[in-house]
């Protein structure tokens, strides 16, 4: 019978070999000031890939007797894992990827403790500051590629997906793949992980050695999706805000797939970017797709977006149902037109730096129930700013449905209020009750309760 925890002392393999004494004392400090509750949690994640668990909370319970340690050697460091999930390991070694994994997790913990936060090079609360630091994340885990064309899709969809809907983003990774097109997402299970996997194959099938599998995760949300195993670079942004920065400025084109709070989150996100006056002639493909059990769902989404945003949102987006050839066709066309706008404007192919991102989308939001009542949700204001404050809405319910300390928050003090005008209510709260019929809240076979009451 197999265990169900391992303890291990691993090496770094050509990567971030040494420490000093400093950033070790700070990733073992358990207080409130130190980086061990946030580098334990995302080690966790890391090392529960595979698993079927996407409760933060649930899976610091289940391995409550998890430790991780750092200890400094002559030749470099090593870590001290105790009490890991047997998932990670064959036959007692840990799997090369989740190795890899593990060590992209304490380099960006480090790096943007000590180089980032620490650092008053970076001004955090302008937003060139927080654009120059989502740059400076992404060039130190060497993402940022300048010799590449622009080639690089963002997958966006739920965890929560069927089988039928999982089985249409292969087809269209696929697609994709053999079109020579490369692969970013939240890096998670589900929508994540079906494009990169139907990719991979594209990619083999063109004989494609450098083929790019990108995931982007942050500490909160990490747990909820851990990596999945086609991952090949994996990058911890400090929060959502910057997580979704990231996204956008180095993919060349979004694709969006059936999801649940979070997708509605993300589409909310790049609509209320596209939205900004500044952004008008900035070329950025953006399709939603899905199988054609997912008509209605999209037919959803579109309504509440015209309802909400109106229709100069709606012409942002194209929305293609079963056809993954159209779906990998539109988007390398998109792309094709980032190129030439990029080139006749002399701007880099691998960070997007003329998106104009409205300070709102760039401030960190913490879902208390305080924040989540005071939000502005009415129609007398900017369409790209009420896209922000929806934004806002449904990253809450995404910390009180998975991240540990919204649910946890939500035991201590009911459910959050989300209150507005009705004519906005109404739609979101149709929205989000659709998602709860369809399973898109939690993994199947998990039971369901609301996390938030909306009020008109």
């Amino acid at each position: 019978m197999t265990q169900d925890v391992v303890d291990v002392l691993i090496s770094p393999e050509g990567r971030l070999e040494v420490l000093s004494k400093a950033e070790v004392a700070k990733l073992l400090d358990t207080s409130k000031s130190g980086l061990y509750d946030v580098f334990r949690k995302c080690a966790l994640a890391v090392l529960n890939t595979g698993s079927s668990i996407d409760d933060g909370k649930e899976l610091l319970e289940r391995y409550r007797d998890f430790e991780i340690s750092i200890l400094q050697r002559e030749r470099g460091i090593k870590l001290d894992i105790r009490s890991a999930p047997a998932i990670a390991f064959v036959d007692g070694k840990m799997i090369r990827g989740i190795h890899e994994h593990l060590f992209s997790v304490l380099r960006d913990i480090v790096y943007v403790h000590f180089e980032v936060t620490s650092n008053p090079k970076f001004d955090l609360t302008r937003p060139d500051g927080i654009t120059d630091a989502v740059f400076h994340i992404l060039r130190n885990a060497n993402v940022l590629q300048p010799q590449r064309n622009p080639n690089l899709v963002v997958c966006w969809g739920g965890h929560s997906i069927n089988r039928v809907e999982y089985t249409y983003t292969k087809e269209v990774g696929y697609a994709l793949g053999l079109r020579e097109l490369d692969i970013c997402t939240g890096c998670g299970p589900g929508a994540m992980k079906g494009p990169m996997k139907g990719a991979a194959i594209g990619h083999s099938k063109q004989r494609i050695k450098g083929g790019r599998y990108l995931g982007i995760s942050e500490p909160g949300i990490i747990a909820a999706e851990s990596p999945n195993p086609i991952v090949s670079d994996l990058v911890i942004m400090p929060d959502i805000e910057k997580r979704l920065e990231a996204f956008v400025r180095t993919g060349h084109g979004i694709i969006v797939f059936p999801g649940g709070a979070g997708t509605a989150e993300e589409i909310l996100y790049i609509l209320g970017i596209l939205l900004h006056p500044e952004n008008a002639e900035v070329p950025f493909p953006l399709i939603f797709t899905g199988p054609a059990t997912a008509r209605a769902y999209f037919d959803q989404i579109d309504q509440f977006i015209r309802l909400t945003l109106g229709e100069a949102a709606q012409q942002r987006y194209k929305i293609i149902i079963d056809d993954p050839e159209a779906v990998a066709k539109e988007m390398y066309a998109g792309i094709k037109a980032v190129r030439e706008f990029r080139k006749a404007h002399s701007d880099a192919y691998y960070f997007n730096w003329r998106l104009k991102i409205d300070p709102e989308f760039q401030k960190p939001f913490r879902p208390t129930h305080e924040n989540m009542r005071n939000l502005s949700l009415h129609r007398g204001q900017e369409s790209h700013m009420l896209a922000a404050n929806l934004r806002r809405a449904f990253s809450g319910i995404v910390a009180g449905n998975v991240k540990e300390e919204g649910i946890r928050a939500i035991e201590q003090y009911g459910k959050y209020e989300i209150q507005g005008e009705s004519a906005i209510m109404e739609p979101m709260d149709a929205l989000l009750a659709s998602f709860v019929e369809q399973s898109r809240m939690k993994l199947p076979g998990k039971a369901y309760t609301p996390c938030y009451t909306i009020v008109q």
